[in-house]
């Protein structure tokens, strides 16, 4: 076997082995070739072939499963989305509170320079934020007092956690278990479920409670006219440093631009 063949045949077998496909190995199935060599380099020819077609196969069925996975993560998104949504038939001021507190704490994600995939995060958090109220009882939302009495107050405080149970399982949300678990804690460590203060809050739990003050003081309650913006605005003002964060306070007022004035 003629050795610069036989040379230049093991360096294409050792750049095949390697994962380096070309079509080198064709070079050497000519009938200028020996046959020895033509037998190999035609052997891994069809080896290669064989090689990428499999590759070829799991690559689209890789695709396929993703494709399958993000349908599945859609669905089960939307589901839970549409539990948080039926709270609206229970209760008349939950109904678009989610939706209002998930775009508000979104802009406020982006004004402050959050990445499009946490800006994602914290608005999915702002939706779900008070999933957990779905199993409170007919009590809580027919409570029209403006102060609940202490047996409602502990039921209404559970729900951050509830709701952080009902998000678990959707692993895939990363951290929007914690935003709506947070979503009640205070800068001052008097907030609730864990009594968390300042930057041990995670930041898209603190967006989230900006944004659903503010909805809460603009829309119109039993006990409550909804307030204007500019008397929201003073309100929020007022919590900076207390119970909402005060950078975030700060810039809050620039993610209203171009929203329907609150409060008639």
């Amino acid at each position: 076997m003629p050795q610069p063949a036989l040379s230049r045949l093991i360096a294409i077998i050792e750049e095949i082995a390697q994962g380096n496909y070309s079509d080198d190995i064709m070079a050497l199935t000519g009938p200028e070739q020996p046959e020895e060599i033509r037998a190999i380099a035609e052997a891994m020819g069809l080896m290669m072939v064989k090689v990428e077609a499999r590759e070829f196969s799991l690559e689209n069925l890789a695709a396929e499963l993703r494709a399958a996975n993000a349908d599945l993560k859609q669905r089960a998104l939307a589901t839970v989305e549409a539990m948080a949504a039926a709270l609206g038939a229970r209760d008349a001021y939950t109904q678009g509170h989610g939706q209002r507190v998930g775009r508000l704490a979104a802009a406020l994600a982006r004004r402050v320079g959050l990445e499009p995939q946490e800006v994602e995060e914290v608005r999915v958090a702002g939706i779900l934020h008070d999933i957990g109220k779905i199993g409170f009882s007919d009590q809580v939302f027919a409570n029209e007092d403006t102060v609940p009495s202490p047996e409602l107050l502990r039921e209404i405080r559970t729900h951050p956690q509830l709701g952080a149970e009902i998000v678990e399982s959707l692993d895939f949300l990363g951290p929007v278990r914690e935003f709506v678990l947070c979503h009640h804690e205070r800068p001052d460590g008097q907030g609730y479920p864990q009594g968390l203060g300042g930057e041990d809050i995670p930041l898209g739990a603190r967006l989230i409670s900006v944004a659903d003050v503010y909805d809460a003081l603009t829309t119109d309650r039993p006990y409550q006219e909804g307030r204007s913006r500019a008397e929201a605005l003073e309100v929020l003002q007022g919590l900076a440093g207390g119970g909402l964060d005060p950078e975030l306070v700060r810039a809050f007022p620039q993610c209203l631009a171009g929203l329907p004035a609150a409060g008639g």
